[in-house]
């Protein structure tokens, strides 16, 4: 079942990627204090290399908390994606899908036997581990509501 504004945010552990280096990782040591979880389906696609630079553009990266995305592609495919993007983002490397299964977000992609990707969604958690702002998207391609992230992350 998927978290929602109230619940804790489930804890896992996985390579958060810098775009030169990853390193085994919980979510609360790279939040260390609150921050926005971003799940996203794969590294260097049309759809979330636009996604990320609107994030990049809108100025995310100047949260007072990190801003830290999360998918199933290995470590190398995480870092070369950062370094592409020349990202200010850090990436957890979701290989075996444990921290996309904890969320509730793990689905089949239609079309592509055997693969299985978080839906894209947004978290935004307090320095308590809370999540205080939840956006599961019921499609691939559409935008996430990023004045209510920003007034949730303002908010912290």
């Amino acid at each position: 079942m998927t978290p929602t504004a109230g619940d804790q945010a489930p804890e896992f552990e996985a390579l958060l990627c810098t775009g030169e280096s990853f390193r085994s990782t919980t979510l609360d040591a790279a939040l260390d204090g609150g921050g926005v979880l971003v799940f996203f389906g794969f590294a260097f696609s049309a759809i979330d290399e636009n996604w990320w630079k609107r994030y990049d553009r809108a100025g995310w990266d100047e949260f007072d908390v990190p801003v830290l995305g999360v998918s199933r592609d290995g470590p190398y495919a995480q870092n070369a994606f950062i370094r592409y993007l020349e990202s200010p983002f850090r990436m957890f490397s979701d290989t075996d899908g444990e921290a996309s299964e904890a969320f509730g977000l793990l689905t089949e992609r239609e079309g592509m036997a055997d693969t299985s990707t978080p839906m894209r969604s947004v978290f935004v958690i307090d320095d308590d581990g809370e999540i205080t702002y939840d956006w599961v998207a019921d499609d691939w391609i559409s935008p996430v509501p990023r004045e209510e992230i920003e007034e949730a992350v303002a908010d912290l």
